[in-house]
């Protein structure tokens, strides 16, 4: 079974483990490719994009089908502002706990609402016959840094050392648009931004070709 293990940085033998997965992009020049899971989410995705604006950045949104489908306004902004776009299912199952033609089921509806060849499974678990599967029709993402934003334990200036800590040329950062996690993202964004754009860092979307 494919798991990440909660970590803020995730253990490089995943890597080579799962070759086929994009865990992060090759050292090179200072770039950093922000994505974001499970929206879109009214007001929380909408300043996301507003800040993303404000700042010149690009990034990846990885999108629940189901809430495409009821909130496809935001999800069009998504792509009129220029950000790439990912399919995180349509119902957000956990792998492990899904029958597998029922989880690829629910991923292809998600293809309905969301055109894309990006596929991020869920808390990062997925059964070994849903990866085989999967990586035939996707190029699957996972993360090099986990923010830690969902976690209730943890602070906002907890998470903002986690990522300066852990990011460096070509990570792949998860954040999360939904309401959960707003004070954090409010917190903790603005500052990585700033931050990281001082330092002669660029913000990327993720592409298939990668």
């Amino acid at each position: 079974m494919l798991a990440m293990v909660y970590a803020f940085k995730s253990p490089r033998v995943l890597s080579r483990l799962f070759p086929d997965i994009l865990w992060k992009y090759k050292s090179g020049p200072k770039k950093l490719y922000l994505s974001f899971d499970d929206g879109p989410t009214p007001e929380v995705t909408a300043w996301v994009l507003d800040l993303l604006a404000q700042y010149q950045c690009k990034a990846t949104f990885f999108c629940i089908g189901r809430k495409v489908s009821l909130h496809p306004q935001i999800y069009a902004q998504i792509l009129r502002q220029g950000h790439a776009v990912g399919n995180h299912s349509y119902s957000h199952f956990n792998g492990w706990s899904s029958n597998t033609a029922n989880y690829l089921r629910d991923v292809n509806n998600a293809r309905d609402q969301i055109n894309s060849n990006l596929f991020r499974p869920p808390y990062g678990r997925l059964k070994p016959s849903q990866y085989q599967q999967l990586k035939k029709q996707f190029r699957i993402v996972c993360w090099d840094v986990l923010s830690g934003d969902f976690d209730p334990k943890l602070s906002q200036e907890d998470c903002w050392t986690a990522i300066k800590q852990h990011c460096e040329d070509g990570s792949i950062i998860v954040f999360h648009d939904i309401r959960k996690t707003w004070t954090k993202l409010q917190f903790v964004l603005p500052r990585m931004l700033s931050h990281y754009l001082a330092l002669g860092y660029s913000f990327e979307s993720i592409n298939f070709k990668a």
